[in-house]
């Protein structure tokens, strides 16, 4: 069973202690590419370095949400020159993490916007796929999609949303993101929507080392975990684990053209 994490935070310090023992037993278990995620121009070249050492790494770019309070205005004009710079690269893959959070109350709303319709528009400008992070802010992203037209599309990363949203994101070209938090117990509406998921618009993701599974609660997530995500996930949906591994590898490889 191959499959593919669509969303992973390798470069994080949470896994310099053993990460070529966790790309090691992830590969074993199926999870032959991951892609890594830059949320802050800190880390966009120790991700960068991360990648190149592995050609089953694929690196985006992006200005997370989260940590609007340390962005600056340089930093994209700093995204533009990477972006730039490693044009058709094989391993850059796509814009992100990028998006709206409104769950966090003290991030200001505007200066969100203006920072995800301006990284938006250089998903377009560089033809590639955007990565979204959207937390209670469905109506917000999807108003925005609709006004910045994305050829690529890209993935809702962690989609919680309701069957009417993940039509809206589908008819604009986006995958949805399933990971460790649909297999909670307390999802009960994730386990409602999940079923009716058209599966050509579905990939996996871990985002580890964060949102740990069910099955390992409190524990560092990993993109290892990936095959008991989808052999869960598949039980919800009444599918087969293999049918959802071969869905989800299939459709993130036409989001990436891989």
């Amino acid at each position: 069973m191959e499959l593919i994490d669509t969303h992973t935070h390798l470069d994080f310090a949470d896994f310099d202690s053993d990460r070529p023992q966790v790309l090691a037993h992830s590969r074993q278990l199926g999870v032959r590419r991951m892609v890594v995620l830059g949320v802050y121009q800190r880390n966009w070249q120790r991700l960068w370095d991360l990648v190149v050492e592995d050609e089953g790494l694929f690196a985006a770019f992006g200005l997370h949400p989260v940590y609007l309070d340390e962005h600056c205005p340089a930093d994209l004009l700093e995204l533009g020159d990477w972006l730039t710079r490693l044009q058709g690269h094989r391993q850059l893959c796509a814009v992100g993490e990028i998006g709206l959070d409104y769950f966090l109350e003290h991030l200001d709303r505007t200066r969100q916007q203006a920072l995800f319709e301006a990284q938006l528009k250089l998903a377009v400008d560089f033809t590639l796929p955007a990565l979204l992070h959207v937390r209670r802010s469905h109506a917000a992203v999807i108003a925005t999609l609709k006004r910045i037209h994305l050829p690529r599309g890209g993935i809702i990363h962690a989609f919680a949303g309701s069957r009417e949203e993940a039509r809206e994101y589908i008819k604009l070209g986006f995958k949805l993101g399933l990971g460790g938090a649909a297999t909670w117990p307390q999802a009960l509406r994730m386990h409602k929507v999940l079923a009716q998921l058209p599966l050509e618009a579905v990939v996996l993701e871990t985002d580890a080392p964060d949102m740990a599974p069910a099955m390992y609660p409190g524990r560092r997530n990993s993109p290892h975990h990936l095959p008991d995500i989808c052999s869960a996930l598949a039980e919800r949906m009444g599918i087969s684990a293999s049918r959802l591994a071969e869905a989800s590898t299939r459709n993130a490889c036409e989001l990436f053209q891989w």
